[in-house]
């Protein structure tokens, strides 16, 4: 099935934000991430005749800017994103200490994560993909998802909290 140009915008409208998330986290750049975004959209645009009504709408989109995002690691490294000497100010609050700000302390902290890890915890966190669709797109089986959030998720609060520990 085709998307038209109307279910096309309902896409946008409905994932942009997750997918400028997901983006910003695996690119640590506001800029960067808009530009990802921006040519994820142009390519799902370009390969609409391809979208399959039965795969998720997020997971498809996800994938796209997946590739988009490789691209850009292939071509250079993340950035290193905390800079001067201010302090590091962290609040870890329940369960999940990914949130939804965009703080460089928590870009520092997924930075730390190795790819695979820290991948794998943005699409089910940030962009909201079920485990079982991240384990589809990343092609491995659906323990290893499960596995590498758990990691993922354990790594993230031991960065965080040492961070704590030396402000």
């Amino acid at each position: 099935m085709a998307l038209n140009q109307a279910e096309f915008h309902r896409f946008v409208a409905d994932h942009g934000p997750a997918l400028y998330r997901m983006a910003y986290r695996m690119v640590g750049d506001r800029h960067e991430a808009e530009d990802l975004v921006q040519e994820a959209y142009r390519s799902a645009w370009k390969s609409r005749r391809t979208y399959q009504s039965d795969r998720s709408e997020r997971a498809w989109l996800a994938a796209i800017l997946r590739r988009r995002v490789i691209d850009r690691w292939r071509r250079k490294p993340a950035p290193a994103v905390l800079s001067g000497d201010a302090p590091i100010e962290v609040s870890v609050t329940g369960d999940d200490p990914i949130g939804q700000t965009f703080t460089d302390e928590m870009q520092h902290a997924l930075n730390q994560l190795p790819r695979d890890l820290r991948e794998t915890l943005l699409l089910v966190v940030v962009t909201e993909l079920t485990h079982q669709e991240a384990a589809d797109l990343l092609g491995v089986p659906l323990g290893t998802v499960l596995s590498r959030v758990s990691r993922a998720r354990s790594r993230l609060r031991e960065v965080l909290l040492a961070a704590t520990r030396t402000t």
